[in-house]
């Protein structure tokens, strides 16, 4: 009996456990779901350890070549415009013997734009505002203006088409500092001084190529560790560190944000300009021929308030460099006697050569550039001028960094025979940045806006030459890359008689497929100067009406099955023009051309420029 009562009793106590080992088992079963539950989650939104392709970042093909940062900026082969239409990788920089280099066209729209490669006689330049230094390939010797030099390493290397500056070299003539880091090997430049945003990392973390937790780790930084705020992105900020890594950090793991001027002991080179203590109001003559020279004293005549006179004189004549010349010393005393100074025109066309392909055949060679220079600068101190009036209009893209090479080569002349250089320009626009208004402005004395031509001869609609916001916007945007005390506007004394006839359903049809063909009249035009546009009007037997929009005198007639328009130039739209001029307060007015204007323009001219 008392056996039966104990194994009941055993019984009893084991079905007790029973409940226990199942609250355990529930018990870990929650935790392991919970700690799952922790790596899922940590997994989506943790932080990743994945560390980034450093090679691919920097668009390095392989561990022996130089990545190159440049004031905060990597840069990459594919991001080089020259060559990315033909598909091809530049190197941006080399080792040779211990040195470094920079690919010549890196140096040129990175570094400073003043080194320039001419790749016709291999020859590197970089002017000074006394002359040029000039470079060689695969040598240690240079030119300084007129003073042989040498360094310890080789300057130039070339491989190809391809042309190495060293660093050093660079150096001597730009305000930058370098340093040269390994794993992965690269190159970081400073170039750009001033204020910057700089922070200081609170604890030991990463930087990330983006934004996010989960974007792969660039590099480590420490505590106190002092980055350059690029960006701030809120929780987010984009930063540089010093050895050239940029990417994003953050926002909470930075603390000391503040403003920080950076600067290096340098001394630039100081460009001299001729500044005259009045206001510019200067007039171009149209000088056709050698015989036109003598229409001067009817061209002076009604004039009033002129300072400056600019006979179309001096044209690029063939393709070699020289020029041709119609200069007149007669000319030159009887305008000073009149109490104007003369600077003469040179041009691009209109003298022997007439297209962008010769333009460019002659700028892109040193040599030729250096004749064109010398013989202007000759013809100039031979008929006594007082400056250079540079027009050249057919400046491809592509010419564009010969040409602003010719424009500081040329100002270095002018300045060694105090010869004025003033820089002729269409109104700013995207399509002819090569004229690089930023650059004529520091080596030039004046820089010229033509804020005419708004639509010409060759437009495929009728409109205006030069509507005042045509002028405000030119203004404005060159402004933004020249200050106002060298900067001249240049307005019409001319307008355009527009004529408009249907097209017909061959012409339409000819046309398909072309810009043309979204325009459904064909349109032609003819230049008449002011008091010429007022009795075409008056002709017309109609009464021109005020424009608002483009502050000109607007008229319209039908006449032989044809639409006639014009904008007119008159004493009202040319105070509105002058209105603009004087409150920028710029450095002058100019006009095209001399022998167009009404005679009333003068009082109006001298009255806004006082």
């Amino acid at each position: 009996m008392n056996e039966r009562k104990r194994h009941r009793r055993k019984g009893r106590r084991r079905r007790r456990r029973s409940p226990g080992i199942a609250l355990i088992i529930s018990i870990v079963l929650v935790i392991i779901i919970a700690v799952a539950g922790i790596f899922v989650v940590w997994k989506r939104y943790g932080p990743s350890n994945e560390r980034a392709d450093l090679e691919q970042y920097y668009g390095l093909d392989s561990k022996d070549e130089i990545a190159v940062v440049i004031d905060d900026e990597v840069i990459r082969s594919e991001d080089l415009a020259q060559d990315k239409a033909e598909g091809l990788k530049v190197i941006s920089a080399k080792v040779y013997d211990s040195e470094y280099y920079i690919e010549a066209s890196v140096v040129r729209d990175k570094i400073n734009e003043r080194f320039y490669w001419d790749s016709n006689e291999q020859i590197l330049l970089y002017t000074l505002p006394s002359g040029n230094v000039s470079v060689v390939a695969d040598t240690n010797e240079y030119t300084e203006v007129n003073e042989q030099k040498s360094v310890d390493y080789t300057i130039l290397k070339m491989e190809g088409d391809k042309v190495y500056i060293a660093l050093p070299f660079i150096q001597t003539y730009t305000n930058m500092e370098y340093k040269v880091y390994q794993d992965p090997n690269r190159i970081v430049i400073t170039t750009d001084w001033g204020e910057k945003e700089t922070a200081v990392v609170k604890g030991d973390t990463q930087i990330r190529y983006q934004g996010g937790v989960k974007s792969p780790v660039l590099t480590d930084v420490k505590k106190n560790d002092k980055v350059t705020v690029l960006e701030d992105e809120d929780d987010w900020q984009k930063v540089a560190t010093a050895d050239g890594f940029i990417g994003y950090l953050k926002s909470s793991k930075l603390k000391d944000q503040k403003k920080e001027k950076t600067s290096r002991d340098f001394a630039e080179p100081e460009y001299t300009s001729i500044s005259k203590d009045y206001k510019i109001n200067m007039a171009w003559h149209n000088v056709t021929n050698v015989s036109a020279n003598q229409s001067i004293q009817s061209m002076l005549a009604t004039t009033k308030g002129l300072t400056t006179i600019a006979p179309t004189w001096f044209s690029l004549a063939d393709t070699e460099g020289n020029i041709t010349s119609i200069a007149d010393t007669d000319y030159v005393q009887y305008a000073k006697q009149a109490g104007l100074e003369v600077w003469a025109v040179l041009r691009d066309f209109h003298g022997g050569i007439n297209s962008y392909d010769e333009t460019y055949e002659v700028l892109s060679y040193s040599s030729k550039r250096a004749k064109v220079i010398d013989q202007v600068i000759a013809a100039a101190l031979q008929s006594q001028v007082d400056g250079i009036n540079l027009d050249f209009e057919l400046i491809s893209s592509k010419c564009g960094v010969h040409y602003i090479q010719f424009v500081r080569e040329l100002s270095v002349k002018c300045r060694e025979n105090n010869l004025v250089l003033s820089v002729d320009n269409y109104v700013p626009k995207p399509y002819n940045t090569q004229y690089d208004l930023k650059e004529q402005a520091a080596v030039a004395d004046y820089v010229f806006i033509m804020a005419y031509d708004e639509h010409t001869d060759g437009s495929n609609e009728a409109g205006s030459v030069a509507s005042i916001s045509y002028l405000e916007n030119g203004v404005t945007d060159a402004l933004k890359l020249v200050p106002k005390e060298k900067l001249v506007a240049a307005i019409p004394f001319f307008t355009r008689l527009w004529k408009e006839t249907p097209k017909t359903e061959e012409e339409l049809a000819a046309e398909a497929g072309t810009e043309a063909a979204d325009y459904p009249n064909s349109v032609s035009s003819q230049a008449l100067g002011m008091d010429e546009a007022a009795q075409a009007v008056q002709n017309a037997g109609v009464t021109a009406q005020w424009d608002d929009e483009t502050k000109q005198n607007y008229a319209k007639w039908e006449a032989d099955g044809s639409t006639y328009r014009i904008w007119l130039e008159d004493m009202q739209s040319l105070e509105e023009k002058m209105t603009v001029i004087r409150q920028n307060e710029l450095a002058g007015v100019a006009e095209w051309s001399l022998g167009r204007e009404n005679s009333g323009v003068w009082d109006l001219i001298l009255q806004y420029l006082n």
